[in-house]
């Protein structure tokens, strides 16, 4: 299912080409990855030791080329939806990525951050942020990436968002302004809020699981992509 493209910081013209050919899939990191895995001659895949930029501009051209898929938005057994959220940047700034993933609320009771081994992921998102972003922007990336989702599929749907960043939940849930930079982001995701019926967020410690860490850091593998 192809959506439009995100606002995104500057990234160099391979990582952007890799950023359409996520939302072409709905920003499905791993749906994605495996397209253009199997575009690319050898076995190594996107992030083969092999594989050229040439390689990579081949294969998401043939991806790209092809009817986006369809995809409905998986049926909730809850009464509410949980949004992992998380940003990364290597060096920040440096290459940048963010991660959300939306799981279904049944097996994720209020107030408890530990991930029920019955937990049902509804989705996986990824992308590239920026080539050179700091980890502030990324995190208010996540957040915006993961509420699009939330309103294309789920928006008559109770929200929590669990997220580590404070930065951002003291801007978007309280009073403080904006990160410098980020004002576009955190105008986006009120919007989008707005449209949910209910939301809170819940603060993640360092030492809490978050399953879009690992999202956000492939998404920063796509942003360091060049040239």
């Amino acid at each position: 299912m192809s959506v439009d493209r995100l606002p995104a910081e500057p990234c160099s013209p391979l990582a952007e080409h890799a950023d359409r050919v996520l939302a072409h899939y709905g920003y499905d990191l791993a749906a994605a990855i495996e397209a253009v895995d199997d575009d690319v001659p050898g076995i190594g895949g996107l992030f083969g030791p092999n594989t050229t930029p040439e390689d990579l501009r081949a294969a998401f051209d043939a991806v790209l080329e092809r009817p986006a898929p369809e995809r409905s938005p998986p049926p909730l057994r809850g009464d509410r939806l949980v949004l992992y959220v998380d940003g990364s940047s290597r060096g920040s700034p440096g290459p940048a990525g963010a991660g959300a993933v939306l799981v279904d609320g049944l097996h994720t009771p209020p107030d408890d951050v530990r991930i029920d081994p019955e937990i049902e992921t509804l989705a996986e998102l990824g992308r590239p942020v920026g080539s050179n972003s700091g980890n502030n922007v990324a995190e208010y990336a996540a957040l915006h990436l993961g509420l699009d989702a939330v309103c294309r599929w789920y928006s008559d749907t109770p929200l929590e968002v669990r997220i580590d960043s404070m930065t951002v939940v003291r801007s978007v849930w309280g009073d403080e302004a904006s990160h410098p930079g980020c004002d576009g982001y955190a105008a986006a995701i009120r919007d989008l809020l707005a449209r949910v019926p209910a939301h809170e967020w819940t603060h993640l410690a360092d030492h809490d699981p978050n399953p879009a860490d690992a999202l956000a850091t492939v998404g920063a593998d796509l942003a360091a992509l060049g040239p």
